[in-house]
């Protein structure tokens, strides 16, 4: 099995749990797989594809996006913000290369519907990891593209997760994503037995298994079978195990990402390595980056992290723009809340549910714009947009209809997958 533990910086030290109950979809309309037959049959691939960037821990959003220099000194904290190349667009100090593309992405402010717990389920389903436990969690995003991408003659797995496990929630293991890690990669690779012999062998394994599928009445055995096949697929087309190795990256493309080598720019592997699995075929990847849960230190934590993160986003954003992936690609980073608006004896920011912020590019979205708005302290939403607002509104990038598009749980119950149905207008 291939499996990958991302770093976890939080206060609580939980661990996730994995979901193993198997759900079925049930959809009408125009859905993700007949977007890519009809890709397939035009000749030409739009990818559109999602990175969907987590910030475990949850960002200091005031000190990033929402700042507020006008406020009292234990509520504006140490940073000031700098205009962008957008009138009236202002953002940390500490991210001068994205403020010289401030055109290419939007700031989302004012965001609301987060809950206080240390989980990467809000950023990825949209609710938190209780949410429909009894029949298996919520669904993540790349784990409903999967599911909508069945049938589709595309090798490459259509979600992977580079922060290890990422629910599949009730739609079953069949839809968890595809979990490289550095021994697990060898397993991408035929060595010793062509493509075919391996197709045999698993045809083969499939019949000496008949007797015990004969009596599974659980789905469980079909389940295997689909991910078997789907690993099978993987290992020979080869092209995710090419993706993979970013040492085969052009150098200088490679310093862009990673201009000193070693340090905190070297976390930028990760925004490469994504848009290297986007390129293979892969239509959905998660990720984690730093550490973010700053009850002390908070400002020193953001001067170590964030001059990093500059340099990696905005060498992401200008990859894809040079390659003409920009606008098929969307790109969204945030965390699981923010923090308090005033700063603790520890200076540092403890949680904040109730308001937080989102970075989100690329794709089909109007960018070069911030929506919604916090109050004088950044601690409540005056222009409030809900995260589901934010999942609709990748949901809609991806090919997906959150208004009417429904799947079917384990209890057989239609379930919508979001509560809050409706795209943010001002990004379409």
């Amino acid at each position: 099995m291939l499996k990958l533990s991302g770093n976890r910086y939080t206060c609580d030290g939980v661990s996730r749990r994995g979901f193993l109950k198997v759900g079925s979809l049930g959809l009408g309309g125009f859905m993700l797989s007949d977007l890519l037959r009809a890709e397939a049959q035009s000749g030409r691939s739009t990818q559109r594809s999602l990175i969907n960037i987590y910030l475990g821990g949850g960002p200091s959003h005031q000190d990033m996006w929402d700042l507020k220099p006008d406020a009292p000194s234990e509520y504006r904290g140490e940073f000031v913000p700098i205009g962008t190349n957008v009138p009236g667009m202002q953002i940390c100090e500490l991210f001068p290369k994205l403020s010289k593309m401030a055109d290419r992405f939007a700031v989302i402010r004012g965001m609301v519907g987060s809950v206080d717990e240390h989980s990467p389920s809000t950023s990825m389903t949209g609710y938190s990891e209780r949410s429909l436990d009894a029949v298996g969690g919520r669904p993540s995003i790349g784990s409903v593209v999967s599911a909508l991408n069945q049938g589709a003659e595309n090798p490459a797995p259509p979600f992977v997760s580079l922060m290890g496990k990422v629910t599949p929630g009730y739609l079953g293991p069949i839809h968890q994503p595809f979990i490289p890690d550095g021994a697990g990669r060898s397993n991408l690779r035929l060595e010793k037995i062509d493509a075919a012999r391996l197709k045999g062998r698993t045809d083969l394994l499939g019949e000496l298994d008949g007797i015990r599928r004969d009596i599974d009445d659980s789905g469980k055995m079909d389940a295997l079978d689909a991910f078997t096949r789907r690993a099978v697929d993987v290992v020979t087309s080869g092209r995710v195990a090419e993706a993979l190795d970013v040492e085969k990256e052009k150098p200088e493309v490679y310093k862009r990402y990673v201009p000193q080598g070693q340090g905190r720019t070297r976390n930028n592997r990760s925004f490469l390595l994504a848009r290297r699995l986007i390129e293979a075929g892969v239509r959905t990847v998660a990720l984690n980056w730093g550490g973010w849960d700053t009850h002390e230190n908070n400002f020193r934590s953001l001067r170590d992290q964030l001059p990093a993160l500059d340099v990696g986003l905005s060498a992401l954003l200008d990859d894809l723009h040079d390659r003409g992936m920009l606008k098929d690609v969307a790109i969204v980073m945030w965390g699981e809340f923010g923090r308090t608006p005033k700063v603790n004896q520890s200076a540092g920011r403890d949680h904040w549910p109730r308001v937080s912020a989102a970075w989100i590019a690329g794709g089909s979205f109007r960018t070069g714009q911030v929506v919604g708005a916090s109050d004088r302290f950044a601690g409540e939403a005056l222009a409030p947009v809900h995260v589901h607002q934010v999942h609709a509104s990748l949901y809609r990038h991806l090919g997906i209809d959150t208004v009417t598009q429904q799947m079917i749980d384990p209890a057989g119950r239609p379930q919508y997958l979001l509560d809050l149905r409706e795209p943010i207008k001002e990004l379409l």
